[in-house]
């Protein structure tokens, strides 16, 4: 590098810090103004935890970028697996890609908050980025979970009104989709992921919150005997339809070995033969955030509705 160049990059990056450090006090400035907190105590899991009254730089490590989002909270850094959600992509175009690993990325994104599951690697040396939050996925239910993402945010009552919303129009939407398709029919979601196919329970994404818990609609036998109580089964083609119901929702990844669709034992399954299986892109349906769920409700209401 030119040695003149030095001095100059060194005063620039002072700079950067000073009026980033100008900015924050000017927010705290304000907020004393207002009489408002600049924390607040959320009480984790964990234990109590001081966090800022209005996150401006939030990192989600894993699962919950669409709550963040869908209670319009700023993110900077998110997980793989939300950086590579299609319907996530234009609002986290901006954000980086990190890990529970990359402390030297997370440390230049200067986060006021980061968020993620309990399984996460390094949490001590997180806490020293940013104060830190971690839930245990399927401690709580579903839309509890997003309760509980409002009051760390500080945005409880907007999580509240759109939980108490959602309920009633999933419910409303169940309803309408038994007398539809028939309430004794039952309904199985299938996915493919690394050769393996795989069957879920009534809370494990994939829209399986919605069809079984808001929507009360029946999973087949076998699902509910292997898959319930854990989350999801692995299975085989062999016997993938003992578990396919009536109905069959389908999330595809599209990266991956599909071929088992061209074989006679998925082509002779009642639900394929009966065009009742609807194919979904499994990187848009994992979640069950708010974003997620709202895709996935109008999905069913659009397919399974208009039986």
């Amino acid at each position: 590098m030119n040695k003149r160049l030095i001095p100059f990059l060194l005063f620039i990056s002072l700079a950067l810090s000073a009026c980033s450090s100008q900015t924050t006090q000017t927010e705290k400035n304000a907020a004393k103004a207002e009489n408002k907190p600049t924390t607040i105590t959320y009480q984790s899991e964990n234990g109590p935890v001081e966090v800022p009254a209005n996150p401006q730089r939030v990192v989600v490590l894993s699962s919950f970028a669409g709550n963040v989002m869908a209670l319009k909270v700023n993110l900077v850094g998110v997980d793989s697996w939300s950086k590579m959600n299609p319907r996530f992509e234009t609002t986290l175009k901006a954000a980086q890609e990190v890990s529970d690993e990359s402390l030297e990325k997370l440390i230049e994104l200067k986060p006021d908050l980061i968020i993620g599951l309990s399984s996460v690697k390094n949490v001590d040396k997180l806490k020293q980025i940013a104060p830190t939050v971690t839930y245990t996925y399927g401690k709580v239910d579903y839309l509890t979970q997003h309760l509980e993402i409002g009051k760390l945010l500080n945005k409880e009552k907007e999580a509240q009104a759109w939980i108490t919303d959602f309920k009633n129009r999933a419910q409303k939407a169940g309803e309408n989709i038994k007398t539809k398709i028939g309430a004794d029919k039952t309904i199985s979601v299938v996915e493919n992921f690394d050769k393996q196919l795989y069957v879920f329970g009534n809370n494990w994404g994939r829209g399986t919150e919605i069809l079984y818990q808001e929507m009360k609609l029946e999973m087949p036998k076998k699902v509910k005997e292997m898959a319930l109580k854990a989350g999801y089964y692995a299975l085989s083609l062999e016997v993938l339809p003992e578990y396919a119901g009536d109905y069959v929702i389908f999330s595809k990844n599209p990266d991956t070995d599909n071929s088992f669709q061209q074989t006679d034992t998925y082509k002779n399954i009642p639900a394929v033969k009966n065009k009742q299986l609807f194919e979904v892109n499994a990187k848009e349906f994992y979640f069950n955030d708010p974003l997620t769920l709202e895709y996935q409700l109008d999905f069913f209401v659009k397919s399974l509705g208009s039986k």
